[in-house]
This record gives C-alpha cells, sequence and structure tokens, in this order.
C-alpha cells in the first residue's frame, strides 16, 4: 500500500527535507510508502555523479537567471526542474517485495512507458542509459537514493523520476542534461501538440504505480 500526496509546486530544498523525515518515518512504521508528486521552480540538480563540465553558466550567471543551483544525495548527473514537469518522489520500502535497485530502477521506468500509453505514446528504454525516452528524445529521467533501513530490513528509496509533461524545453539548453550529448530531450506537449492537464498526468503515474508494484493506493482521509 502507499499513500499519495498531491503537492503543488514547492521549493525542491524543503521538498528534499520532507523525503529524509518521510524515509525515517517509514522506517520505523510511523507511515506507509508514501508517493509525492508535484513540480519545483526552476532548479537545477546535481547528483553524486555529476561532472562539473555539464554544467554551461557559473552559479552567479544561473542565479540572475532565476535557477537554482542544488548539489544533492542521489545518484546520477545534472538535470533540470522546473514548472510544467511531473516529477515523483516514491519513498517506498523495497523490503516489502524483495527486489534490488536495479529492478526498482526497471520499475519506475516502467511506471513512465505505462503511463504513456494513455496517450498512444509508445515509450522506451535505451541500452546504457537510465530513463524513458521517445524515439531518440528523452522525456523522463530517473535518479534515487537508497536508504539503508535501521530499523527494517531493506533499503527505503528517496529521489524519484522527473517527467516533462508541459516543461519549458529550452531551460535544458543550460545544460548537459545527465551529461547525454548525442540525444536531445522532449515533453508530453512536444509530443502530442498540446499542453496536457498535469492532474490527469498524475491520475495516469498513480495507476501505473499500482499496476508496476501491485499495491493499492491509500484513499486520502
Amino acid at each position: 500500500m502507499f499513500e499519495v500526496q498531491r503537492l503543488g509546486q514547492v521549493p525542491y530544498e524543503s521538498t528534499w527535507d520532507r523525503q529524509k523525515e518521510l524515509v525515517q518515518q517509514i522506517d520505523t512504521g510511523v507511515v506507509h510508502n508514501q508517493l509525492l508528486l508535484l513540480e519545483h521552480p526552476h532548479t537545477i540538480t546535481l547528483g553524486r555523479g555529476s561532472h562539473s563540465e555539464n554544467l554551461l553558466h557559473t552559479s552567479e550567471q544561473y542565479q540572475k537567471m532565476g535557477v537554482d543551483l542544488v548539489e544533492i544525495d542521489r545518484g546520477g548527473d545534472v538535470t533540470y526542474h522546473g514548472p510544467g514537469q511531473l516529477v515523483g518522489y516514491p519513498i517506498f520500502h523495497l523490503g516489502e517485495r524483495g527486489n534490488g535497485a536495479h529492478q526498482y530502477l526497471r520499475d519506475l521506468e516502467e511506471m513512465i512507458i505505462c503511463a504513456l500509453k494513455y496517450w498512444g505514446i509508445k515509450g522506451s528504454r535505451k541500452e546504457k542509459y537510465t530513463g524513458v525516452w521517445v524515439e531518440d528524445r528523452k522525456i523522463a529521467a530517473i535518479g534515487v537514493k537508497f536508504n539503508r533501513g535501521r530499523v527494517r530490513k531493506g533499503y527505503i528509496t528517496s529521489h524519484g523520476f522527473a517527467f516533462n509533461v508541459n516543461t519549458n524545453l529550452h531551460y535544458f539548453d543550460l545544460i548537459v542534461p545527465c551529461g547525454i550529448q548525442e540525444f536531445g530531450v522532449t515533453s508530453l506537449e512536444k509530443v502530442l501538440g498540446q499542453k496536457v492537464e498535469m492532474n490527469e498526468v498524475m491520475t495516469q503515474m498513480i495507476q501505473a504505480t499500482e499496476k508496476v508494484f501491485g499495491w493499492e493506493t491509500i484513499k486520502n482521509r
């Protein structure tokens, strides 16, 4: 079972703090698994595997553009978050499923692929890369952290996926997204040729999570 929180647009760092709190609460059994669905203001994050050359401007220049720069503890390289992008943070105890880290990444990709089918879009994986693609353009990035439980056996996940829905793709020109130079990015809006209601996308992602993980959603009280 998991509980969904639709949070609207929230600052990156406050949500990062919230994830850390939830990891501890899930570890001690205070709350159920959580799926946070939200948007961020313009933010560029640098994962543990990031390379400085994938930042195409200085921190001062990003600040003048109204873009926050945040170093974080997830895996992966440099990526962009912003309005119109659906960010999902599954805070899940994997011990309940018995699957390892590699399978969890494939499950997150499968969630996006399942959701895209609702709009008749074929999402796919690309060898050597994590994420979801539509042809040769990346529509969703994935970067996670596996937190070892102190009380419960197994890992508790944090961070998650960034699904370009109505995202302004020009902001990706400020970086080398995930360090990948040979392929571009896309969005649901660009593929369909029209904007998509974010709540509709959230609903599809919740249903995809239920399908892939085999869990029921806890109805909001």
